[in-house]
């Protein structure tokens, strides 16, 4: 860490006359800044995909989710769904979509303002970024178990295929159709977030229990 430290006569005096490096308070911000970024960027990369294969579609058709919207051959699919009487793709989740740009962003604003908190408030202020990654997913299997469970048995093909939950993650069937999902660079990036907010938290635990400690060693006269 000693290129943060680019100078060793910078100090931050303690309430009871101690010091500590600059740094040691640098670092916790920095980090906790890097999580606010990577959590921004995710929102223009996929989280999730799924990939459909069957002999007459030997390129498969995938599916890519982001946040704010799907891509990929979601109308193939959608014509495909018709004969089942499942709804379109884009009606499943499209509630979170529509709020997922101002909800990351307030997440990211969160984590930087643990940068001006001082104290356990700001391990407060990052859960709901820790959260939100396993939030996603369980929504996502939510959506899913929805989805496979809205055949229309009254529909042409309604009636051959019984309702079925699609994967999360891993290899799945539909009929004659195989399934494999993945997670996506964005959701990676949400988990990876997680942990630089973690580590930032241990850091910025570290950085400012000695000024509390020294706070009340002062105010008790010891």
């Amino acid at each position: 860490m000693k290129i943060l430290n680019l100078d060793p006569d910078v100090k931050v005096l303690l309430p009871d006359g101690s010091t500590r490096q600059l740094q040691d308070y640098l670092i916790p911000s920095a980090l906790l800044m890097v999580a606010a970024l990577m959590l921004m960027v995710s929102m223009f990369v996929p989280y999730w995909s799924m990939t459909m294969t069957a002999p007459q579609y030997p390129k498969g058709l995938k599916v890519d989710v982001y946040v704010t919207h799907l891509a990929g051959d979601v109308r193939e699919i959608d014509e495909l769904n018709h004969y089942l009487g499942m709804p379109l793709l884009d009606e499943g989740g499209r509630f979170e979509r529509s709020i997922s740009t101002v909800a990351i962003v307030t997440l990211g604003l969160l984590l930087i303002a643990g940068v001006f908190v001082h104290n356990q408030w700001a391990a407060l202020l990052a859960v709901p970024a820790l959260a939100y990654p396993l939030v996603f997913l369980a929504d996502l299997a939510y959506i899913l178990y929805q989805y496979g469970h809205s055949i229309d048995p009254e529909s042409a093909l309604g009636g051959a295929i019984k309702p079925f939950m699609p994967p999360v993650w891993g290899e799945g069937k539909v009929g004659q159709f195989g399934t494999i999902a993945n997670w996506e660079v964005g959701l990676y990036l949400a988990f990876a977030a997680v942990l630089v907010v973690l580590l930032a938290l241990w850091f910025h635990r570290a950085a400012y229990k000695p000024i509390v400690d020294a706070r009340k060693k002062v105010g008790s006269g010891k």
